[in-house]
């Protein structure tokens, strides 16, 4: 059962963005200081990932720990209420996930995945060089 009326549950829930969270916005302000440039969510790949670096041949998915079903993570509990729904949710989305990182592996594009709880205070600075080492030692 839920704790909210369905009109304030779907207001809620309609506030929630896809696209320049938080998290991505750390990223990308990160790896475009280093002088990286990307094209984000391209239409033409597999998934639309969060960044992608033509010269690379490289994509960066940045995932939130609740949404992508961070396993072994302080960041992800499964909600107490409607269990079932939110368990089915989450292992379609970890399954999309996958197929696409499949499909964008066999078209010769590797994906890197950064996790929303790498980027918290304690870990964002390692997080975020080893990103852009990952980026840069597979172009040379």
């Amino acid at each position: 059962m839920d704790v909210h009326r369905k009109e304030i549950r779907s207001f809620n829930m309609s506030r929630i963005k896809g696209k320049d969270t938080k998290p991505e916005m750390i990223v990308r302000k990160f790896l475009h200081s280093k002088g990286l440039r990307y094209r984000l969510h391209p239409e033409n790949l597999p998934g639309k990932p969060d960044l992608y670096f033509p010269k690379c041949r490289t994509a960066v998915e940045i995932r939130g720990c609740f949404w992508h079903g961070h396993r072994n993570c302080p960041f992800f509990v499964l909600p107490k209420t409607n269990t079932e729904w939110w368990s089915a949710k989450i292992e379609k989305t970890a399954e999309r996930d996958y197929t696409n990182e499949m499909l964008l592996l066999s078209a010769g594009i590797r994906t890197i995945v950064v996790w929303e709880c790498n980027l918290k205070k304690d870990k964002k600075g390692d997080t975020l060089e080893n990103l852009f080492s990952e980026i840069t030692d597979e172009k040379v």
